[in-house]
């Protein structure tokens, strides 16, 4: 089997973490914790999540499956979110890159540097 990976498996993988929320940004779905954005869905299309990585972390997700991630657009690719095409994914690249951002998200709150 190529990839398990559906939009709905992001989603419940995302809500699996402590205090993580469903919310909406821009007319699509993101995940929170404590306010603040660790990853979305369904932009720029359905087939895609996003991950919010530091740009060390992005350069190595890209450089080990470049098929299922890439820097999103502009400013905000730059500063590390990163497109997660789900239909080209495993669950475990998946898992370790929410994971990632999950703990990037957590450790600002606790601590302000990166």
């Amino acid at each position: 089997m190529e990839s398990d990976m559906t939009a709905g498996t992001f989603r419940k993988m995302a809500l699996g973490y402590p205090h993580a929320v469903e919310s909406a940004h821009m007319n699509h779905p993101d995940f929170r914790i404590d306010g603040k954005i660790f990853a979305t869905l369904g932009y720029p299309d359905d087939d895609r999540g996003m991950v919010k990585l530091t740009p060390e972390q992005q350069r190595s997700f890209v450089r080990e499956a470049p098929d299922v991630f890439d820097p999103c657009s502009g400013s905000w690719g730059r500063q590390g979110a990163t497109n997660v095409h789900l239909p080209a994914a495993k669950k475990s690249v998946v898992r370790a890159a929410l994971d990632s951002a999950f703990q990037n998200v957590t450790a600002k709150g606790k601590k302000k540097s990166s």
